[in-house]
Parts: C-alpha cells; structure tokens; sequence
C-alpha cells in the first residue's frame, strides 16, 4: 500500500519556503505521494438557497493545484502529485490538458489527474460553468483531453466541444492516469467506464461497501477490478489506534493507497477531532508520527 499526505491548504499559508518545506518532509518520510485538493473560489454560505454543504468558505485558501505541482516538481525528486480532486467541469478541457501534460512532464512523469463535479454552484457559476449539465460535460472533457494527450492533432466535435484541427504541445511524453473522486453512483460509474482509479475521501466500512460496488461496475464493463487503483483516506485528528484500523481494514479490502488528512477544517466537518496543527513544523511531525504508526 501506498501513503499519501494532503496538503493542509487552508492552513500552511502562502510562504513558498513553508510548501517546500512540508513537501520535502513528505517525501523523506516515504510518503509517495501529495493529494492536493482544487477551489478556484470559496464563496460565503451565509442565504444560500439550496443551502451549500461543504466544508469551505471565502475565508479558506486554496493553492491552485497545477501551479503547486509546477513548483514542487522543482524542489523534489521522487514524491508523485495527485488532484483530489480538480473540479473539472467548471474548467476548460483543452487547458486542463495542457496544464496537466505540463505538470507531467515538468515532474518527470509524476503525476495523476484526479477530477470529480464537485459541489459548489456559486462556483460554477462565477466561472461561467453549466452546473445542471456537468456530469454529461466532464464525460465529452475525458474523451477531448485523452485524445489531445494521444495525438497531434484533433478534429473534434459533440454538443461541448468543437476542436478543429488543434492540438497541444508539448503533449506527454506517457499516458497520464485518470483517477475519478466522489460518493455517488455517477461518480463511480463514471471511473468503471473511464477511470484508472478511484480516490475515496474517507474510510471504514461504507469506503469499503462503494469500493465493492465499484468492483461490481469495473466488472460490468469487462474491465479486471484488480488492475483498478483505489485510495482511501482518514483524518488525523481520530487519532493512531484507528489510523491503523483502518488502515488494515483498507489493505484486506484491496486498496492500493492510503491518504492522511492532517487539515482541521476538513475534520471537523466530518465529525472527526480537529487535528489543531498550528505551525509548519507541527504539521511535519504529524506526517512522521502517521506514517510510522501505519509502516
């Protein structure tokens, strides 16, 4: 099993030396890779009608995942990057393409685009996206963005897209993994018929039940649920004795990478103790004493 390490974004602030810091820590330790989550805009909850449910307001930073990338493939050597996950129907599919075959080639073949529809409509919206239509756009952005990784030029057409006789360069120089995130059915039927992975944002036995039934659909489409990478991930703040629960737990139901969570904001949220990490440094040592408790 593979660890992961999320970057706490709403906490570690914006000094370049802080992120290089925390990402190098990351990679000593042995982690594999860092998670990096992707909000162009936070948007204020208060009268929101329907009434907004994630965890994230205007008042929370947010490093924009393919320029940190960018940066960090630059000041480290092995650690790989993961989007978990880019919202990918509020953003252009051909600069994704471009962005992340950049990312890629920058960082040695380092990297995997994680994408998913997410949750903020203020946000689609301020950014010109078609949130009712966003599920059927992310599908025709899978099929525009491989393609434009795959050839020189394209000569594209469906009801989102028309490309023609364009191409991007420099494209990658291998095929870039695919990861899909999320909690629905959609999302996981979506990874089963598109997907090289599936990134869970938590663990315990209903991550395990979605897995299964992720298994079930890779299945369905005459695809082998073994060859199928799945993460799963937990936050700090509940603490060793059940990081290691459920750790084990993830690594008998097949799982192939694990992420910790160190961010209060996320933990909260999710019902979990905070993790209360107030410096850099306290950040770091919360990734040493993770990764060694689950090794």
């Amino acid at each position: 099993m593979k660890f992961g390490a999320v970057l706490p974004t709403c906490e570690i602030g914006t000094d370049p030396i802080t992120l290089r810091d925390w990402a190098q820590a990351a990679e000593s330790l042995g982690y594999s890779h860092i998670v990096s989550y992707d909000h162009v805009l936070g948007a204020s909850h208060s009268g929101r009608e329907p009434a907004f449910w994630g965890p994230y307001t205007e008042r929370d930073d947010f490093h924009e995942p393919f320029v940190l990338f960018g940066y960090l493939a630059g000041v480290t050597s092995t650690i790989e990057f993961e989007t978990g996950i880019i919202i990918l129907p509020q953003r252009q599919a051909a600069l994704v393409a471009k962005q992340a075959a950049e990312v890629d080639l920058l960082s040695g073949g380092r990297f995997r685009l994680g994408v998913g529809s997410g949750w903020n409509y203020v946000e689609y919206e301020s950014l010109g996206a078609d949130w009712e239509r966003r599920g059927a756009l992310l599908d025709d952005q899978i099929t525009v963005i491989r393609a434009l990784w795959e050839h020189d030029v394209i000569d594209y057409t469906s009801e989102f897209h028309r490309i023609d006789r364009a191409g991007i360069r420099p494209r990658p120089a291998r095929r870039i993994p695919i990861w899909f995130g999320g909690y629905t059915s959609a999302a996981l039927r979506r990874a089963a018929r598109w997907g090289d992975g599936f990134t869970f944002g938590d663990s315990g036995p209903d991550t395990v039940a979605l897995a299964e039934t992720l298994r079930e659909m890779l299945a369905a489409q005459g695809r082998d649920p073994t060859d199928f990478a799945l993460e799963a991930e937990a936050n700090y703040g509940i603490g060793p004795d059940r990081w290691t629960g459920l750790v084990a737990e993830a690594r008998n139901a097949g799982f192939t990478h694990f992420s910790v969570n160190c961010q209060s904001t996320t933990c909260e949220w999710g019902g979990n103790p905070a993790a209360n990490l107030q410096s850099t440094a306290e950040h770091i040592e919360a990734l040493e004493t993770f990764i060694t408790s689950v090794t």
